[in-house]
């Protein structure tokens, strides 16, 4: 039997015109060559995901003490990894790095920051061969700690198992949480975005300001900007570390716990979605030939050997 996702993709607005593959193929839930490897991603991630297997996973994880790499050398070493959750591509998570990237370069020429983004945003899945199963390192992400709402992928039918699905102090709409207490402050399911996002964190990678200074939004940081450089100056940690959170970005659940950082960072996250998802093709990129350009980026942002 095959499960329905609940409702249309909101994304469906950002995809191509022209693309080797249909606008209704991407992003099947509902069927295709890869949908059993996918449910059963899913099922697992849907069973154990849970607010206890979250704190632990930042325990054992966010102190960025296994291993030493580069950042280039992380990318090479996801030539071994086929992302199990991903109903669109069936190659080795290497080449989306690079051809999100590229997507990125040619719309957004001027902003090799958000380039880098491209290419680094998912090399938090290296936790998969580093012993993490992949339903704790891809897929869709969702808070833990609250109700599970509907734009969950598979909701209906894989969360059965979840112990904290039957939890009275926590399968509330705010759960643990406040009104509008920001992301930031929101437990996600434990995958690649939040494990990025504290290696970035932890290593001190730059990742520039960005803002047009001759805009009126320009005057209003500059007036409060103790208060709202965080705000504006970090969205590419910010798209790293909730780019695969979709009942959100894409279905617009979890407004309710948003605050206004989070709205201001939406356009953002929904601006980088479109490079991420529909960038992917069978046909790959000559790697090779685009190596020197984003090792530059590299140097310039996250340089040298990290700790992860």
């Amino acid at each position: 039997m095959r499960v329905v996702n609940l409702g249309p993709d909101p994304s469906l607005a950002y995809r191509p015109d022209s693309h080797e593959k249909d606008k209704s193929e991407f992003r099947n839930f509902e069927s295709g060559a890869l949908f059993d490897r996918v449910f059963n991603t899913y099922k697992l991630m849907h069973t154990y995901q849970t607010l206890d297997f979250v704190r632990q996973k930042h325990l054992e994880w966010a102190k960025c003490n296994r291993f030493s790499m580069s950042m280039m050398e992380n990318i090479d070493s996801l030539d071994e990894l086929v992302d199990e959750s991903d109903p669109d591509v069936d190659f080795p998570n290497s080449f989306h790095a690079f051809q999100t990237a590229e997507g990125i370069r040619k719309e957004h020429p001027d902003k090799d920051w958000f380039q880098l983004v491209g290419l680094i945003h998912d090399i938090g899945k290296i936790m998969a061969l580093y012993g993490e199963p992949q339903w704790a390192v891809v897929g869709d992400t969702f808070p833990v700690g609250c109700k599970f709402q509907n734009s969950i992928v598979f909701r209906n039918s894989t969360f059965e198992g979840n112990p904290d699905e039957k939890n009275h102090a926590l399968n509330t709409e705010f759960g643990i949480y406040e009104p509008k207490c920001g992301l930031d402050n929101i437990l996600m399911s434990w995958g690649h975005d939040e494990y990025l996002y504290r290696v970035m964190k932890f290593n001190k990678c730059t990742i520039p300001e960005e803002v047009n200074k001759s805009s009126k939004q320009y005057t209003f940081i500059y007036a409060f900007k103790s208060h709202y450089q965080t705000l504006f100056f970090c969205q590419g940690l910010y798209m790293i570390r909730f780019h695969s959170f979709y009942p959100w970005h894409s279905n617009g659940d979890y407004m309710h716990l948003c605050n206004e950082k989070d709205l201001q960072m939406l356009p953002w996250v929904k601006e980088f979605n479109k490079f991420d998802l529909y960038t992917k093709s069978t046909e790959l990129p000559d790697v090779e030939s685009l190596r020197p350009y984003y090792q530059s980026l590299i140097d310039k942002y996250c340089p040298g050997i990290l700790r992860w």
